[in-house]
């Protein structure tokens, strides 16, 4: 009776015997120290009977306060029935702790089931970089003397205000623009008969200086241009008779035309005429006016 009762309790405690002779993994940090974001090498090896099925820790594993960087994984090396499995895990922290602890699994497979095998905790002491603060405050100042700052300047508001102005301006210029282009129109009419009045006094004075008819030519010239541009004709390219007929035979006009034509194309320059050569000289220049007028009206009413 007494033996089968010791043989039962050695069968029942001979599972825990085989679990207290149960290898366990060895985990440490192969630098006593580290610091924030600072790459931190940890070892875990295995030393196990060869038959076992052992499997580490990968990525996906908990590295918890720390992260993974990468490992690397050295050949399982046997020798008299013992197995030696290794494994180098690249980690670093950014928790502020000064002491932090690690404690990684490895599974032992059998058959359908697994064991898992944690290590005992391996700490790595935190370096603090940034100097301790000191015992006391600093002191207060009761005053403090400003500096002048320069202004920068301010690009965002400047853009803003250009990009405004330019769109105030382009709905001003659409709601104006007929009034904007008349004045236009009329200011660039303006400025050209102003120009063509100088010219022709200019060369009128140059007639009566020198009584050639080449000046005189050159005045005739100059109105017969002046038209063209004014009505945009080809007013410069007719001769006397069309011109006449262009403008209806304008009583005014045509009698001057005709003395002028005298004067360049009959080199008839007695003393006796030259009256009516003003008279013709002042008559075109009426006549350039009053086309001038006309003209300028148009531009109103366009």
């Amino acid at each position: 009776m007494g033996s089968r009762w010791v043989a039962r309790l050695g069968l029942a405690l001979a599972p825990l015997a085989a679990l207290a002779q149960q290898p366990e993994p060895v985990g440490r940090f192969r630098q006593p120290t580290t610091q924030v974001g600072e790459v931190v090498e940890f070892e875990l090896t295995f030393r196990h009977p060869a038959a076992l099925e052992v499997v580490f820790p990968d990525s996906t594993a908990d590295f918890r306060p720390f992260e993974y960087v990468g490992r690397r994984y050295s050949p399982t090396r046997t020798r008299q029935g013992q197995s030696l499995d290794r494994a180098v895990y690249r980690l670093r922290t950014f928790a502020l702790d000064p002491v932090q602890q690690l404690s990684l699994p490895v599974t032992v497979l059998r058959g359908r089931d697994s064991v898992l095998l944690p290590t005992a905790p391996a700490a790595v002491r935190l370096r603090f970089l940034a100097p301790a603060a000191t015992a006391s405050p600093p002191a207060l100042r009761a005053t403090t003397t400003l500096l002048p700052v320069e202004a920068r300047f301010n690009y965002p508001y400047w853009l803003a205000a250009l990009g405004g102005l330019m769109v105030l301006s382009g709905g001003l210029v659409l709601l104006f623009r007929q009034r904007l282009r008349r004045r236009y129109q009329r200011y660039k009419l303006r400025k050209n008969h102003a120009y063509f009045l100088a010219q022709y006094a200019r060369h009128i004075e140059r007639f009566e200086l020198s009584r050639s008819a080449t000046n005189m030519e050159r005045a005739i010239t100059l109105w017969k241009n002046y038209l063209t541009r004014l009505e945009d004709s080809n007013l410069n390219s007719l001769t006397t008779r069309e011109v006449e007929a262009h403008y209806e035979h304008h009583p005014a006009m045509s009698s001057a035309l005709r003395v002028a034509d005298r004067v360049v194309y009959g080199n008839l320059l007695a003393e006796d005429e030259t009256p009516e050569i003003d008279q013709a000289f002042t008559q075109l220049r009426e006549f350039a006016e009053q086309r001038y007028q006309l003209a300028a009206a148009r531009v109103l009413v366009a």
